[in-house]
Formats: structure tokens, C-alpha cells, sequence
């Protein structure tokens, strides 16, 4: 065995005689209120609540945040048929990636489940009216790789305008360019950005961040959000249009950034790419299912949308080798990404932070009053679900009262649990933040 996998295994094993012989320092009495350092002294000794993230493996960002209050585990499962028992009998707190789908029927098979946590903005993959009536609050993180969205956004339309992408692959096969005649037959399609018109669909964080970069580029920036109250555009400098087909009309480029709902699945489909302008720009980096591919692929391959470029497919993962049978195959000029755009060190960072955070507000306050980002609490039946998790109010959220354990134990294939520490958690509430955030666009994430 490794010596640092043997040392990270020794560190979360319980003690050993040899150990106990050891002095024990004792804990500081001034530390502040929510400190992660341990528990306040006194403070009642309950079992540890189990939190479980669903669909991954790895908890190395989490673990340091929810260790002196739950015990961690993993599931790396791709529906709830793959999770083990003692996490759906158990479990009080989920998070999940956007690899996994809980419905109405997954979530019952939860028995003590209060919280879960999307690791991400869209809560399409969870039935939170659902969620919200069996009293389990669903919570998203909206703020997180608002940046890298926008940046990827930009990316991806500089590549559509100027065609770096097909030019790039160009010299790696080894075509050779040696006048200006192979230059312009090379890059044949390739359009000036300044004076066309970019038409932004949902201007919500992502939407407004894509809008003010492309100024910068020289775009004219239209937008249609039906949400929004009147004087947004004005207080950013950009053209409002009140219909999608206008917005359609009137755009060279069409970016995508709205949530998937009910209301708008295939939102661009074959009648509405009739209404866009002959030979424009598509891109999408918010959902996949916004999109029709078939009536896509079709566009492409008659030249009504020049080019395109998708970093979210109906199907994922999306593999355009062995795996992808889907219409879009043999389309021509489409970059297709890997649903990535959110990625960079910092924000994945982030995001896992927030959300593991988000968990300890439940566990150490109340649900869903102590939760910044619930997104359900319209459904929640009744105000009988704000007790703490922790024990302090009489809830008993393991009520088959088999301890948890609190060593490195697999629980079977594809199921660790892992707690780093097994000091008993505070009872005193997370005060870091009890206010909501100002609503946005509800279609705009």
C-alpha cells in the first residue's frame, strides 16, 4: 500500500491503544460561533447525520467542510437503483452532479432524506414541487462559473466567426497554405464581427455577463427574457425585443442561456430556425434540450445556420465517435464541447465549496429558513420542516438508531462512507447568512 494512502486511511481510523496513551490537547473555549474547528463544550452528543454525494467519487473538497458534523460518503451512481441501502435508509443530505435524475419515485426511496444540493445552477434533473411536498428541500448553486459560462460563450462565437477551430485542424492535418488563394479558400465562411447583431435569449448571470462582452467585440446586443421587469436594457445599454421571433429575425448570432423547463424543450426546433435570419450563428451553453438536433443537423447541412457550436447535448455524456448515433453525426460545421463550459480550477473549487456549505447550513441551522438557495420552499406542505438536523428539536433522522461509522468503511462496490473525525457536531445555528437573494430571471440561470 501507498504510504500516503496508508497515512490519509490512518488518519480517519479510530483511535488505537497506543493512541490513547497520548495527551490530548484541549479544544479552545474562545473559538467563534460556527468555527469548523469542533463543537461547543457541552453541547449534546447525537449520532452523526449521514450526507451521501450521489453521482461522484470524489469528496476532497467536501470532506474539510462537513467533517466535524456528518459523516461523508459516496456513491458514484448513475440512477438511485445503484445506491446502496444504508445510504437511502440514512441519508440526510444528497448532493448531486447533473449526471444523476431524481424523480418523485427516486426521492421516496430516500427514508430520511431533508436535504439535497445540486452541485451546479439548473435543478432540471430533480422534481422539486416533489421534493418540496415529502418536505426535502432541493437547493442549487446559482453564482458559481458565471465567468467561465460567459468566457466559454465568447469562445465558442469567436471560433464560429473567425473559424479558428476548422482552420487549427487545418494546419495540424497538414495542409499547406501558400498564397492567399488557399487562405481564403481555407477560411471561406469567415465574417467580421463588428456591426452584426447578437441575440441573447434569458439575461440572467450568464446572459448579462456574455451581453457586456460582447460590446467589447463590437456587437450589437439584443435580448428577450419575458421575465425581466422594464428598464433592464437601459441600465445596461443593450436593445430589449419582446418576442422570440423578433429576437430571432433581427440576430447574425443566437446564444442560449435559459433554464430548461416544460414550457420551452426544443425551444429552437424546426419552424423557429425558418424565422432566423439565412446563414446565422447558433450557440448553446445552457441546456441541451433547448435545442432540437434533428431540425439542427438539417439546418446545418442546407446552409440556413452557417455554423454552431453546443456545449450541452440531449444526451449526455456526448461522444461523437463510437457513442453518438444521434442526428447531429454527419452534421457539418459544429463545434461540440464536452458540457465544460463551467470548468476552470477556481470555479470548480468554488463550486463544490458553496454547496458543501450549503449542506452545513442544514445540518447546524434549520431547513429551509437557514438555506440561501432552496428552491422549493413554495412547495414545502407545511412550516413543520424548520427543525434542526442535528437532533437539538426532537428530529430523528436515523430512525432505525444504528449508529453511523465514522472510519473508512466500503459499504459495498461504489459506496464509501468516509468521515474524517468522529467529534460530536454543534447544536448552535449557522449565522453566516439568513437572507435570500434578490430573485433573477426565474428562466434565466
Amino acid at each position: 500500500m501507498p504510504p500516503s494512502l496508508l497515512k490519509s486511511i490512518q488518519s480517519i481510523l479510530p483511535p488505537t491503544d497506543m493512541d490513547k496513551k497520548k495527551p490530548v490537547k484541549r479544544p479552545r473555549m474562545d473559538a467563534p460561533i460556527g468555527a469548523r474547528s469542533g463543537p461547543i463544550a457541552n453541547g449534546p452528543m447525537h449520532a452523526r447525520p449521514l450526507v451521501a454525494l450521489l453521482d461522484g467519487r470524489d469528496c476532497s473538497v467536501e470532506m474539510p467542510i462537513l467533517k466535524d458534523v456528518a459523516t461523508v460518503a459516496f456513491c458514484d451512481a448513475q440512477s438511485t437503483t445503484e445506491i446502496h441501502e444504508k445510504v437511502l435508509n440514512e441519508a440526510v443530505g444528497a448532493l448531486m452532479w447533473h449526471t444523476i435524475t431524481l424523480t418523485k419515485e427516486d426521492i421516496e426511496k430516500f427514508k430520511a432524506l431533508r436535504i439535497i444540493v445540486r452541485i451546479g445552477s439548473g435543478v432540471d434533473n430533480v422534481d422539486i414541487k416533489a421534493a418540496g411536498e415529502m418536505g426535502v428541500a432541493v437547493c442549487n448553486v446559482p453564482g458559481y462559473g458565471v465567468e467561465e459560462v460567459a468566457d466559454t460563450t465568447l469562445c465558442l462565437i469567436l471560433n464560429l466567426y473567425r473559424r479558428s477551430y476548422w482552420l487549427a485542424n487545418m494546419v495540424r492535418e497538414g495542409k499547406k497554405f501558400q498564397g492567399p488563394e488557399q487562405v481564403r479558400e481555407a477560411a471561406a465562411g469567415c465574417a467580421r464581427i463588428r456591426g452584426d447583431t447578437l441575440g441573447i435569449v434569458g439575461l440572467g448571470r450568464v446572459g448579462t455577463a456574455v451581453a457586456l462582452r460582447a460590446k467589447a467585440f463590437g456587437f450589437n446586443v439584443i435580448f428577450y427574457d419575458p421575465y425581466l421587469p422594464d428598464g433592464i436594457e437601459k441600465s445596461l445599454g443593450l436593445t430589449r425585443v419582446y418576442t422570440l421571433q423578433d429576437l430571432l429575425f433581427q440576430s447574425d448570432c443566437v446564444s442560449l442561456h435559459c433554464t430548461l423547463n416544460e414550457h420551452n424543450h426544443h425551444l429552437i426546433n424546426e419552424y423557429t430556425i425558418k424565422q432566423m435570419r439565412p446563414g446565422a450563428f447558433l450557440v448553446n451553453t445552457a441546456r441541451g434540450g433547448l435545442v432540437d438536433e434533428a431540425a439542427l443537423a438539417a439546418a446545418l447541412k442546407d446552409g440556413r445556420i452557417r455554423a454552431a457550436a453546443l456545449d450541452v447535448h440531449e444526451n449526455e455524456p456526448f461522444n461523437a465517435l463510437g457513442g453518438m448515433n444521434g442526428p447531429l453525426k454527419e452534421a457539418p460545421n459544429l463545434i461540440c464541447t464536452p458540457h465544460a463550459a463551467w470548468y476552470s480550477d477556481a470555479s470548480s473549487a468554488e463550486l463544490r465549496e458553496m454547496a458543501a456549505t450549503e449542506i452545513r447550513r442544514a445540518i447546524v441551522g434549520r431547513i429551509p429558513d437557514n438555506l440561501r438557495n432552496c428552491v422549493n420552499k413554495e412547495y414545502f406542505v407545511s412550516s413543520g420542516y424548520g427543525d434542526n438536523m442535528n437532533g437539538a428539536s426532537g428530529y430523528n433522522y436515523n430512525p432505525m438508531g444504528v449508529p453511523h461509522s465514522t472510519t473508512l468503511e466500503p459499504l459495498s462496490s461504489g459506496v464509501l462512507a468516509a468521515a474524517a473525525h468522529s467529534t460530536p457536531h454543534s447544536t448552535l445555528q449557522d449565522a453566516a447568512n439568513h437572507l435570500t437573494p434578490k430573485p433573477e430571471s426565474s428562466e434565466v440561470h
